[in-house]
């Protein structure tokens, strides 16, 4: 006699629509988001950039269930088998191609990170191309970091699990937010070639001191000048701080759009032309502090204004202290649940771990089953750092189709 399904576990809004969609997936519990957005009166329901994401899920796993509501304040989604791009369960020729719709207003990054974690329990490697107008590149005012940062800030973070193999986030094609903070046309592709059983459990307990800092200045459509007047005006906080500083520059020309113009309907339109810095600090012990700051789709922020301010906001990221930073803490306390069933410990800022999206993320591993975290002060004398003790619940990549 089969198992009868499990009941589906209840959650309200849209907040962290995406990290419980990843966490059901990784742990094979049903969930129902109900109340999205349900007094809205022009966005009523999932927006764009969330159908992307539930889509992007359906081709990666094989014999998930995805139910929208007429109205779209509802989401039911009973997962399955992560079979990543595996011939036949959505991928052509070894890639899944997964376009986003001109109306996204979140960076891919915000499609990157889910993906990634979902990478390593795949049943096969992860090969996915993000193309389309809806593609940003670059750092958004909805609070999304740009792909540089997921290059040099959440991938490296693999390794310590024991996940560092064939991990590559090729940037085909640059693009920063277009009209109205909508679309930008970019192109992404992430080879995730490295699965595993189970990670390995993490002990991270010394943040270590500032040895070098590395960025990337980015342009698309506008001149270089820009960037050179970027990376001055970071430096000109961080040199201070530190010899080791170098950032590299990064021009490219804008891409074009249809430019749905009825008098002239094949003519074409430039795209997410703007601006950015992406800054990361790394210590002597391997931990990673990044910076992201892109110039607004509205235009009018000149490139001193972005280096210093992103450059400002490097020195709060290492200033909250701890070995984590709070872009990164979501990716390495889900991997520490994921591993096996020993005790981890990470050392995080009292910050990092009083922030909303962090305690958000405590109480919804605790609703689909994951184990709780224990807190205990440290040993180091570093009165503003708290260790978090996680016990792996020891789910691992065991190729299972959910029911």
């Amino acid at each position: 006699m089969s198992d009868l399904p499990q009941k589906p576990v209840p959650f309200t809004t849209q907040k962290a629509f995406a990290s419980r969609l990843t966490l059901a997936t990784l742990t094979g519990r049903p969930i129902r988001i109900s109340q999205i957005r349900p007094s809205s009166p022009s966005n009523l329901g999932v927006a764009p950039h969330e159908v992307s994401l539930l889509r992007l899920l359906e081709a990666v796993t094989n014999g998930s269930m995805i139910e929208v509501s007429m109205t779209g304040t509802i989401v039911n989604y009973r997962p399955g088998l992560i079979t990543g791009s595996a011939q036949g369960s959505g991928a052509n020729g070894g890639v899944i191609r997964h376009e986003v719709p001109a109306a996204c207003t979140r960076g891919v990054s915000y499609l990157l990170i889910p993906l990634c974690l979902l990478a390593p329990f795949s049943k096969a490697p992860m090969n996915v191309l993000f193309s389309g107008p809806g593609v940003i590149t670059s750092a958004t005012t909805a609070g999304d970091i740009s792909v540089d940062s997921v290059r040099t800030a959440i991938l490296p973070l693999y390794a310590k699990f024991g996940i560092l193999k064939d991990i590559e986030l090729r940037i085909l094609r640059r693009s920063n937010p277009g009209t109205r903070g909508k679309g930008g046309a970019g192109e992404v592709q992430l080879v995730f070639g490295h699965q595993v059983r189970l990670p390995k459990t993490l002990h991270l307990l010394n943040p270590g001191r500032i040895k070098r800092i590395r960025g990337v200045a980015y342009c698309t459509g506008v001149p270089a000048s820009n960037n050179a007047r970027m990376i001055e005006a970071a430096r000109g906080i961080l040199n201070p701080m530190g010899a080791d500083i170098y950032v590299f520059s990064d021009v490219s020309s804008a891409p074009y759009i249809p430019s749905n113009d009825k008098a002239n309907p094949n003519g074409k339109t430039k795209t997410g032309i703007g601006f950015g810095l992406s800054l990361v600090a790394e210590s002597s012990t391997g931990c990673l502090y990044s910076a992201d700051v892109a110039s607004p789709p509205s235009g009018g922020a000149p490139p001193e204004d972005i280096g210093q301010q992103c450059a400002h906001q490097l020195l709060e990221s290492v200033a909250a202290g701890g070995a984590v930073s709070l872009v990164a803490a979501p990716t390495i306390l889900t991997l520490m649940s994921m591993s096996s069933e020993d005790v981890g410990r990470v050392q995080l800022g009292k910050d990092v771990l009083s922030a909303d999206h962090i305690i958000d993320l405590g109480r919804d591993m605790k609703a689909l089953g994951l184990n709780s975290w224990g807190f205990r002060e440290t040993t180091t004398g570093q009165e503003n750092d708290i260790v978090v003790s996680v016990v792996g619940k020891g789910v691992g990549n065991v190729g299972r189709k959910i029911a």
